[in-house]
């Protein structure tokens, strides 16, 4: 249209003169041109359509449209789960998190309890430890980390970078990180003002074992035990919460009673601004302090159980041995000796490495609890069972004779007798009181007449002794010992069981293992009576509000061995001590019952030692087994140590420590 047409066009009846009077629509193809961005239908070579020509649109088929309208329900189902999940499933979660932006819990550790001797002596006492932790994640960033660092390395006398290493060791994802232990007050009190600048130190004060009684009494090291800081899985214990910093019980009894020594930790819930420092306790619950234990053991007599075995092994050249005290009536151990020994303040001090790696490296393994842990051959100690197994099994009586005349030949195998021409007519009693090899060779696999028990009811009555099994002392790291069968024999060494492995077990010689704790337990039936007790090291638990809570004895099996075969085994190990291998007793103040063993484990080492008895005879009070290691023969070398405690124990009171 001419300018000056356009001009003269009147807005009264042109509303919208750019677009030629009707709302939607143009009559010429130059106005629909004045439209920016918007093709016409001429221009985009659609059809004439003479209805729509003209029209201004976007045309959406049918099908897209529900395809985007369907996409938009999916969203919005997924958005409605999403919040569903947040606000029900995972509601508790994310209460604890927002909680947690502006609170934290902090744990106080209760009084970790004391371990007394049977008669008071404390053992242990708990003396102030602090250790400072670090929380990675509220560690200020750049320059102020960096001086944050620096300064925490100056107080605790250490290096930035062992900080920084010990950080990245752990993870900055760790909730916290134990940076430096053991530090004295004056570190302390510079530490606090630290943490009261930066929520990201924390100061945790607690305590450590001084363990008084090792000073001077090595060997209780094994039974106390010592603490460490908390493995991985005990931080993520869901029964216990433990923290980084804490010291928790890693051998002996600090780690069997644990749980008990500890007690109940107590929490504070703290209100802590945007940098994390702690501004009000929100809400507190009290813990509760660990319980002590009252054991077993009496200092004296361990004291001087250790001093005599010590003594022997210098004498000997040797270096390896166990002593037990045992009351044979209630299973009460009275002193645990293994040797060699260590001294347990090693690891509540801080070991260092180079000391660390002494103790790891000795090819006797100082650390190794050899009283209950040790498994050995037993030599002719287990006589004792196979000769109870023969009289209540009935294939021998206290009268049953067999002739020894040094031993038995099978074809072409020879079972010899330890003494040259035999022990001549034998019966059970003396078989031993000498240890007759002889007579057991008959009873356990068969000769002449005797049937013989064979390998399944020997086996059968070695776990009615407690052997095979540990017995369910309350010390960690108890051994169970080994009892062989012909199964194991076949899958092991592919081999069939011969009537000479039979010979070889009743003797106790070949596959057969035992701890020093289970033959103290086994002598102990013959000196109760006939029952298996179970051995225990704590009497007693106490609190601190003065409540005491005994523990009983307790009996495994009431009825080993009927009470004539355990007064016809008595009488035999009372003979070996008037009159057989165990003489070396007959002196002393009291009347004894005995048995002495020489095990052989190898071609080029001498055999382990030992010796067990119980005393008075007549109304026992002590079980006594002692065995020294590559000790040759135990009348001559465990059974003096025997001796010369049972003269201490029941001599003059003078003479004890």
């Amino acid at each position: 249209m001419p300018d000056d047409q356009v001009k003269n066009r009147h807005p009264a009846h042109d509303p919208f003169p750019a677009f030629g009077g009707e709302i939607g629509r143009v009559g010429r193809s130059a106005d629909l041109a004045a439209i920016e961005g918007l093709p016409t239908e001429y221009e985009a070579g659609g059809p004439a359509d003479t209805e729509n020509r003209g029209y201004i649109g976007l045309t959406v088929s049918d099908r897209r449209l529900a395809a985007f309208f369907a996409i938009l329900a999916v969203g919005l189902v997924i958005v409605v789960l999403r919040i569903a999940q947040v606000q029900i499933v995972n509601n508790d979660y994310y209460r604890q998190q927002a909680e947690g932006n502006r609170s934290r819990v902090v744990w106080i550790p209760s009084e970790r309890g004391i371990i007394y001797d049977r008669n008071g002596t404390p053992l242990v006492q708990n003396v102030p430890n602090f250790t400072l932790v670090l929380r990675p994640a509220e560690l200020p960033s750049g320059a102020e980390r960096g001086e944050l660092i620096s300064r925490l390395a100056a107080i605790i006398g250490g290096a930035p970078e062992e900080i920084e290493q010990k950080i990245s060791a752990t993870g900055t994802a760790a909730e916290s990180v134990v940076i430096g232990e053991r530090l004295n007050h004056d570190q302390a009190v510079l530490l606090i003002i630290e943490g009261a600048k930066s929520g990201a130190v924390s100061l945790e004060v607690g305590t450590r074992r001084d363990y008084l009684a090792t000073k001077d009494i090595r060997s209780l090291s094994h039974v106390i035990g010592f603490e460490g800081r908390p493995t991985e899985e005990e931080l993520r214990s869901e029964t216990e919460h433990y923290l980084v910093s804490d010291l928790v019980g890693k051998t002996g009894l600090e780690k069997y009673y644990e749980t008990t020594l500890r007690g109940r930790y107590g929490k504070r819930v703290m209100e802590i601004d945007a940098l994390g420092r702690a501004k009000k306790v929100i809400s507190e619950e009290t813990g509760a302090a660990g319980q002590n234990l009252v054991l077993s053991i009496d200092l004296n007599i361990q004291k001087k159980a250790e001093s005599l075995l010590k003594e022997q092994l210098r004498a000997l050249g040797k270096t390896r041995g166990s002593l037990i005290v045992l009351e044979p009536n209630t299973g009460e151990v009275l002193a645990m000796v293994s040797e060699p020994d260590f001294d347990n303040n090693l690891f509540a001090q801080g070991i260092s490495s180079e000391d660390f790696r002494r103790l790891a490296e000795d090819r006797d393994n100082p650390m190794f609890p050899r009283a209950v842990a040790a498994a050995l051959p037993s030599g002719s100690v287990f006589k004792m069972v196979v000769a109870s197994a023969a009289l209540e099994e009935g294939l021998i009586t206290a009268n049953t004779t067999i002739l020894s005349t040094g031993g038995i030949r099978v074809d072409k195998w020879f079972f010899p007798d330890w003494k040259a021409g035999g022990h001549g007519k034998t019966n059970v009693t003396k078989a031993l009181a000498e240890s007759v090899n002889t007579f057991f060779y008959a009873i356990g696999g068969g000769w002449e007449k005797i049937t013989g028990l064979g390998i399944e009811r020997i086996i059968d009555y070695a776990k009615k002794f407690g052997l095979g099994d540990r017995l369910g002392v309350d010390l960690a790291g108890e051994g169970s010992g080994f009892l062989p069968s012909k199964q194991w024999k076949e899958e092991t060494k592919g081999e069939r069981w011969y009537v000479g492995d039979t010979y070889h077990l009743a003797i106790g010689q070949g596959d057969i293992l035992v701890t020093p704790l289970q033959i103290a337990s086994m002598t102990a039936v013959f000196a109760n009576g006939g029952k298996l007790v179970r051995p225990h090291l704590v009497n007693a638990l106490t609190s601190s509000d003065g409540s005491r809570a005994v523990r009983e004895p307790q009996t495994i099996d009431a009825r080993v061995a009927s009470a004539e075969t355990i007064d016809i085994v008595r009488r035999g190990m009372r003979q070996a001590v008037t009159s057989g291998s165990a003489s070396s007793l007959a002196e002393l103040p009291v009347a004894v019952a005995a048995k002495t063993g020489t095990a052989q484990w190898s071609n080029s080492r001498p055999p382990h030692a030992w010796f067990t008895a119980f005393a008075p005879y007549n109304d026992p009070k002590l079980v006594v087994t002692v065995v020294i290691e590559d000790g040759g023969e135990g009348s001559q070398t465990a059974a003096p140590v025997a001796r010369r405690f049972l003269s201490w124990y029941f001599g003059p009171r003078e003479s004890q420590p």
